[in-house]
């Protein structure tokens, strides 16, 4: 049985129409004539289990939200991304590309998880941390994020990847750590940034840790 409807009322998002959803029946913690966010198509949002969407909320594209999921605020999920499980994506969150958010997860504030990347079990992925590519971030102890460093005062996100090696968003850079390194050595010897990079690079190696958990 259905719970909810597409009204009639409508956003145009970056050129796509979205609509307003409606729920027709009780279920969750969501009551029958409640409004939520907005969604493209039906296929975006699954008509069974407790899966909402909230607020000013979109999802689009062939992304799909299923299960005890939510997303609320003004998070945006679209491409093929799946949101599953009892996962929570708000605030300013960006779920796109072919990642899977999912188990009890929380993507929140401005972070990004994009491209093949997993977030799940009881992972958090907050800030502007950008969880991109092959991530793999399945516990606290496989993201570490520091903020602010280097010479543009931003935050570097350090995550491990589904073949068990260590990558780092930071600016316009995804890479290895090695390939990290190399290019700090290159752009920043002498200088401070070099110093406080490297030291954030020894953390990470001791922080996050490799072994796979699930």
């Amino acid at each position: 049985m259905k719970k909810y409807k597409l009204t009639a009322n409508f956003i145009i998002h970056f050129g796509r129409k979205l609509y307003q959803i409606k729920a027709i029946r009780d279920f969750g913690k969501v009551k029958a004539g409640e409004v939520g966010g907005y969604i493209e198509k039906e296929e975006n949002l699954d008509q069974s289990g407790d899966a909402w969407v909230f607020g000013n909320a979109v999802v689009y594209g062939d992304a799909r939200i299923s299960d005890g999921a939510r997303v609320y605020g003004d998070a945006w999920v679209y491409g093929n991304a799946v949101v599953s499980g009892n996962a929570e994506v708000y605030d300013n969150a960006r779920v796109a590309g072919d990642a899977v958010v999912s188990g009890n997860a929380r993507v929140y504030d401005g972070a990004w998880v994009f491209g093949n990347a997993r977030v799940a079990g009881d992972a958090v992925v907050s800030g502007n941390a950008k969880v991109i590519g092959d991530a793999e971030v399945l516990e606290s102890t496989h993201l570490l994020q520091i903020d602010p460093i280097g010479s543009r005062n931003d935050l570097t996100t350090f995550f491990r990847t589904k073949t068990n090696d260590l990558y780092v968003a930071c600016g316009c850079f995804l890479g290895s750590i090695e390939e990290f390194k190399e290019r700090v050595m290159q752009k920043h010897t002498g200088t401070k940034h070099e110093k406080t990079y490297l030291l954030a690079i020894e953390l990470a190696k001791l922080q996050i840790e490799l072994d796979r958990c699930q």
